[in-house]
């Protein structure tokens, strides 16, 4: 049995230029979140879901933040009151979900990134799509905020929503 290999050089002996496709750098989506202060009797952080929606595909859920950390894994029972994140995505997915599930956040400014191809991201296929920030909170109430965008982003494009009870200012902004 006779192998044949074959070494292709980069670069030209003669002088002619030699071309190379590099690699797109990973554009990474950052999701700004604020949960505001509220002034009640009785305050119980927010559970938050994050999932993308493009017309055609299933729902992918890129966040949650709930109480992961109590005994017998208790926290997941009040995940069905974040209800449009339940039908669309929640109730199909085993608690905790390594990189997508986190423990809630106090009121404040709160960051989470996403870079495409790795995590929760994964790969996005290009066209039109809606990040959807759910939040849900034990006696208080909930809300729901869209942000539509572009894949793959334009230079500089961001989306903005705001909140009127249960969630402050979201943000979307792209970089490289």
């Amino acid at each position: 049995m006779q192998l044949s290999h074959r070494v292709i050089l980069a670069g030209s002996a003669i002088g002619m230029p030699v071309l190379f496709a590099a690699p797109a750098a990973a554009q990474t989506m950052d999701v700004t979140v604020t949960i505001p202060q509220l002034k009640v009797a009785e305050y119980h952080r927010p559970y938050v879901a994050f999932w993308l929606e493009k017309a055609g595909s299933p729902a992918r859920t890129i966040a949650v933040w709930y109480d992961f950390d109590m005994k017998d894994n208790e926290g997941t029972k009040w995940l069905r009151d974040v209800r449009q994140w339940w039908r669309v995505s929640g109730r199909g997915m085993k608690f905790p979900a390594d990189g997508v599930t986190g423990a809630t956040r106090a009121p404040g400014t709160h960051k989470i990134s996403f870079t495409a191809g790795k995590g929760a991201l994964g790969a996005l296929a290009a066209g039109d799509y809606t990040l959807v920030v759910e939040a849900s909170r034990e006696v208080g109430g909930r809300e729901l905020l869209r942000l539509p965008f572009s894949w793959p982003p334009k230079p500089g494009q961001t989306a903005r929503a705001a909140g009127t009870t249960e969630l402050g200012a979201v943000t979307i902004a792209f970089r490289r």
